[in-house]
């Protein structure tokens, strides 16, 4: 989930060159790949409301052998990942979308420095009401 460069004040990250200045601007998913990009820009920005407005209220996340579930311990945990300073690359590798307006989706995703870590990710997302997409269950630890 890490490793980005610059150049001429644009990002590459593992979604691909964009304007920096996106980095900092409110996005919604329109699709439910389009998670996967706006969550590593929220990130890299260390945007932890950005992060938030991802996840539907009850969220399940499972960032190591529990589960949390809810915004408050949702924040708590990624205040406490933001704090590292690392950043993360995130390449969506399928999505599985459901005409019921839920979409499966796996992510190969590394973090970096000043600590380094990689890894598969497993998601849920479900379609909203005006057409935005959320986490519903987020698991970044998803087993080889």
């Amino acid at each position: 989930m890490f490793g980005a460069g610059t150049e001429n004040g644009r990002r590459q990250g593992g979604c691909g060159w964009e304007d920096a200045t996106l980095l900092f601007s409110p996005m919604s998913a329109r699709k439910p790949h389009e998670i996967h990009h706006i969550f590593e820009a929220a990130f890299n920005a260390g945007d932890l409301e950005a992060i938030m407005a991802l996840y539907e209220p009850g969220a399940v996340f499972i960032p190591g052998d529990r589960s949390i579930s809810g915004h408050d311990a949702i924040r708590d945990f990624y205040r406490i990942s933001l704090s590292a300073g690392s950043r993360v690359t995130l390449e969506t590798r399928m999505v599985v979308e459901s005409a019921d307006g839920l979409a499966l989706l796996h992510g190969a995703w590394s973090l970096g420095p000043p600590v380094s870590s990689e890894g598969l990710s497993t998601e849920v997302v479900r379609r909203q009401p005006d057409g935005e997409w959320k986490f519903v269950i987020d698991n970044p630890r998803t087993p080889r």
